[in-house]
């Protein structure tokens, strides 16, 4: 059975709400938040699991932090095998509800994810391709199977950012 379910159309709901605690949280010190993954992107199927990416001025800081986002309900979880990262998970009624990437600013994953996000939203012929993917594919093996188009897909959306950059008129 698939891990995925039909677009919820208050995904974008919940992720303002978290984005707005975990700010909170951790005042003054700022923090970036973006909508990422397959809930940022209307109309494709998703793992009910709110991705949110932060931005941050430093890791150090952010953990020194860390305390303030446990205590609102985020399991700090280090960086979780991914060096630079610091990665949080919130569980809801027993349920994973979200999950927290933050980053240094200016770190190479902050322009991965968003670049995937922003081509599959500016793409929906991609999208749709991506959702029907995830649609059939078992919970068995469901990320690994999606690595081939997520490394396609993230070609095409890095030469993309970069086009748009150099060219801002191709939007």
């Amino acid at each position: 059975m698939s891990p995925v379910v039909p677009h919820d159309p208050h995904w974008a709901a919940r992720y303002a709400e978290a984005a707005a605690r975990v700010a909170a949280a951790l005042a003054p010190a700022p923090i970036t938040l973006h909508h990422i993954g397959s809930t940022a992107v209307p109309g494709i199927m998703a793992k009910p699991i709110i991705d949110m990416l932060g931005e941050v001025a430093t890791l150090d800081a952010l953990d020194a932090a860390s305390p303030r986002l446990v205590a609102i309900g985020f399991e700090a979880m280090g960086d979780y095998g991914i060096p630079g990262r610091r990665y949080f998970r919130l569980n809801e009624g027993g349920v994973r509800s979200h999950h927290l990437h933050v980053f240094a600013v200016g770190a190479p994953p902050i322009t991965r994810h968003l670049a995937f996000r922003d081509y599959l939203i500016a793409h929906r012929d991609v999208a749709a391709t991506y959702s029907a993917l995830k649609a059939g594919l078992p919970a068995a093996g469901y990320q690994e199977a999606k690595d081939p188009f997520i490394a396609v897909t993230l070609a095409a959306a890095l030469d993309w950012v970069e086009a748009q950059r150099v060219n801002p008129a191709q939007r």
